[in-house]
């Protein structure tokens, strides 16, 4: 049977205090794992006081615990999604970057994800929203352990819509006519639509952006009330907080503009979502809302806010401090669990726990094993949703996730309240500002419990860093070690144009019209249409 890495192990203790407790766990409860995407620490009211544009999601807050000390286990989709649906890092199952529309790879095959471990215990499940994991063949959601999928293959930004709302630098729309002008932008995806799959079909090419989460909504509804008696497990992973790409949005309620209109429509999307659940048996569904990584800040007034986790050393010296990178606001992000009677109410943990924790956590839950002959970086953590302990990690491995350094190396290790960074810069910023890339050796340490900004690392002539250096050297030479002797996956990141989605390759940017949509063949690893360019 799979087990926590060795390095990774800590015992949570278990006490109970009072009458109080919540109630033993009975049969199998039902998961929602809520996954928004680049969303901010500070882009809950709940966390952060100026955030006034989250009502549904404070609420969830205050029936629910909230966890302040929460990371994802990267600081980019592909690695962070990879990571909280196998419980391991990237350098073990082998997503160490972000796949591309013309990817062939995925998700590596030999890697079991949650959902496969739920299948078989006798869940129904589904996946709802952005992928990113590989589309072609096997690589696609139906193959990975979801009985039904609707979403979009990958980010909302990487094929062209004919309303392609706001972003930055702006993008035209998808062409309408194979003689129109095509105008290539930096960053922008101008050939091919965005298309929306239901299972292994489009059924819309482009997308419509504007209608995308009431259809969301919609589908997580049918998903839930089809499951007909079976406990299930449903992974929502949102469009938002990527870039606000709808046009029109709702009038802005707040100061903060599109970005705060967007903000508002997820938060609405995340109620209808627990009402749904409640709907169906309250307290018999773990709901559990999290971020991918935290916001994206070359997108100026269309990124999240970090709240206080602003990484002011590297902020200094120029470059971003957020998505893409291993300080405080690249990967703290918002996370509460709502399960009444079993997860207490009006609770704020400070246990440093990560996305990496709700693989073995959910396992343990559905009373089924983790996957053989593999090693794991999440914790089975159900003490402390329960309330039951307050300790977590002891150790956290931060990756690279397209900063300076080599793509998947871990280059930051938490230690408790230390933080020590191994390379630093690399990112954009708002401004345009690359940091420069620094490798440091010794690392930077930071004490965070005296220092949240990440503004002064210790000194290393001083007694702190001198007392603190050789746990953190031991620390990160046996996470190492660790990893070079686990069962460790690549992943095939070989790219064709050929497998990009098209449900009409005869129209252009690959318009269905109407026509019969297009089918992915998972048993063959060809799809029925070609791409058009």
């Amino acid at each position: 049977m799979g087990t926590p890495s060795p390095w990774a192990v800590l015992v949570l203790a278990v006490v109970l205090v009072g009458l109080g407790a919540p109630r033993v766990v009975h049969g199998q409860p039902n998961f929602i794992v809520i996954l928004a995407d680049d969303v901010g620490w500070g882009d809950l009211g709940a966390n952060w006081a100026e955030t006034k544009e989250t009502p549904q999601l404070d609420q969830l807050a205050a029936e629910g615990t909230r966890f302040v000390d929460f990371h994802s286990a990267a600081s980019t989709c592909s690695p962070s999604r990879a990571s909280l649906l196998t419980g391991r890092l990237g350098v073990r199952n082998g997503v160490t970057h972000n796949f591309a529309i013309t990817s062939v790879g995925g998700l590596p095959l030999n890697e079991t994800t949650l959902a496969e471990v739920l299948q078989e215990a006798g869940y129904s499940t589904g996946a709802i929203g952005k992928w990113h994991l590989g589309h072609h063949g096997h690589h696609h959601p139906n193959s990975r352990g979801f009985d039904y999928y609707y979403g979009i293959p990958y980010s909302h930004d990487m094929g062209c819509t004919d309303t392609p709302g706001y972003n930055l630098p702006p993008c035209p729309p998808c062409p309408r006519h194979s003689t129109a002008a095509r105008v290539a932008r930096k960053d922008c995806y101008t050939e091919v639509a965005l298309p929306l799959f239901e299972n292994v079909t489009i059924v819309q090419q482009p997308v419509s952006l504007s209608s995308l989460t009431q259809r969301y909504a919609e589908a997580a509804e049918q998903f839930i009330q089809q499951a007909s008696g079976r406990p299930f497990f449903l992974y929502l992973a949102l469009a938002h907080m990527h870039v606000p790409l709808w046009d029109p949005l709702p009038a802005p309620s707040s100061g903060r503009g599109i970005y705060g209109a967007s903000l508002s429509e997820m938060d609405a999307l995340v109620g209808r979502i627990k009402q749904i659940a409640d709907s169906h048996g309250k307290g018999n569904t773990l709901l559990w809302f999290t971020g991918d990584n935290g916001p994206w800040a070359r997108k100026c007034e269309l990124a999240g806010r970090p709240g206080p986790f602003v990484g002011a050393w590297q902020r200094q010296r120029g470059g971003s401090s957020a998505k893409q990178t291993t300080w405080e606001g690249g990967h703290r992000v918002p996370a509460l669990v709502y399960w009444p009677g079993h997860v207490p109410a009006k609770r704020t943990s400070r246990a440093l726990l990560s996305t990496l924790d709700i693989f073995p956590t959910l396992v343990a839950l559905a009373g089924a094993a983790l996957p053989p002959n593999r090693r794991f970086d999440g914790l089975d953590v159900s003490p402390v949703l329960f309330g039951w302990s307050d300790e977590g990690h002891k150790v956290l491995l931060h990756p690279n996730s397209g900063a300076a350094g080599k793509v998947g190396e871990i280059e930051t290790l938490r230690l408790a309240q230390y933080k020590a960074f191994y390379t630093t810069g690399g990112a954009m910023a708002c401004d345009g500002s690359i940091g420069p890339a620094e490798h440091h050796q010794p690392p930077l340490i930071f004490n965070l419990d005296r220092d949240i900004q990440e503004q002064e690392p210790l000194d290393v002539a001083s007694r702190e860093y001198q007392a603190v250096l050789p746990m953190i050297s031991r620390a990160y030479a046996q996470a190492l070690e660790d990893i070079a002797a686990d069962n460790v996956s690549v992943a095939d990141y070989s790219k064709d144009p050929a497998v990009i989605p098209c449900c009409n390759a005869q129209h252009v940017a690959c318009r269905c019209h109407g026509a019969p949509a297009a089918t992915l063949d998972l048993h063959t690893d060809r799809r029925t249409t070609r791409l058009c360019l």
